[in-house]
């Protein structure tokens, strides 16, 4: 298995089933559901992401190098920023706050998938 080509098959699932995930919430559940969906999807794309670039710096740390302080800095404010977003838009819109909870969880439906994908092909 490689890694990197896995990484990339999430994200390119996870980009995949926010986009489908919000075209069923526009047509079942409107606007708001929707970009709710949308939102969620996109949060939560862009945190894995992060992660993924940060257990890459971490590898590359571990060669005997302590890792940069500015990285220990952007691991304490991602969740805030994050939060502090998602808490602006969802309390100042009208955008649905359980389309966007549900969306939260592309990233982990895109790892169910990979994983299917990888047992399916594993004989291959």
């Amino acid at each position: 298995m490689d890694l990197d080509r896995a990484v990339r098959r999430v994200l390119s699932l996870t980009l995949a089933l926010t986009v489908l995930g919000a075209a069923a919430y526009f047509i079942m559940g409107g606007w708001r559901g929707g970009c709710g969906f949308l939102l969620g999807g996109l949060i939560s794309y862009l945190n894995f992401h992060w992660i993924k670039r940060t257990v890459y710096a971490l590898g590359e740390a571990t060669g005997g190098k302590p890792p940069r302080s500015s990285l220990a800095v952007f691991l304490g404010l991602r969740y805030l920023l994050l939060g502090l977003c998602a808490y602006v838009i969802l309390k100042f819109s009208e955008i649905s706050l359980s389309a966007a909870l549900v969306g939260l969880f592309a990233p982990a439906a895109a790892v169910i998938l990979e994983i299917l994908i990888e047992l399916i092909y594993a004989g291959t």
